[in-house]
């Protein structure tokens, strides 16, 4: 049974990564900052960790585990988009964006895990 519950929060988190990623790049894309960092790529992951951080500190049961933790954070964070981005910075000569990218993406990402923990231990 968990994994219908994984394969179930995967169906709803791959498609809202993908809409998210989409939204939010076109967005940055249109603003003065322009699309120079991959915007999309560091939300979704924020918010996944954030997401992931109530999960675990709400010590809900093994099936809401699966299903929100495993399933739709494990398929609305990407780890391999990160890391592929953060490459294709650094190949076209933008190196400084590549660190910045990698910085923001482990520091927020921390630091929203750690918000969703703590959230969810004073709540």
């Amino acid at each position: 049974m968990g994994f219908l519950f994984v394969c179930l929060g995967a169906a709803v988190g791959a498609p809202a990564r993908y809409l998210v990623d989409r939204a939010v790049q076109s967005r940055a894309e249109r603003s003065r900052a322009g699309g120079l960092l991959p915007w999309g790529t560091l939300t979704v992951n924020v918010v996944g960790s954030f997401v992931l951080g109530l999960v675990v500190g709400f010590g809900v049961p093994e099936d809401v585990r699966l299903l929100v933790g495993t399933g739709l954070c494990g398929a609305l964070t990407t780890y391999s988009t990160f890391g592929y981005e953060t490459y294709r910075l650094a190949e076209d000569g933008a190196r400084l964006y590549a660190v910045l990218n990698v910085a923001l993406t482990l520091l927020l990402g921390l630091l929203s895990a750690a918000a969703g923990l703590t959230l969810a231990e004073v709540a």
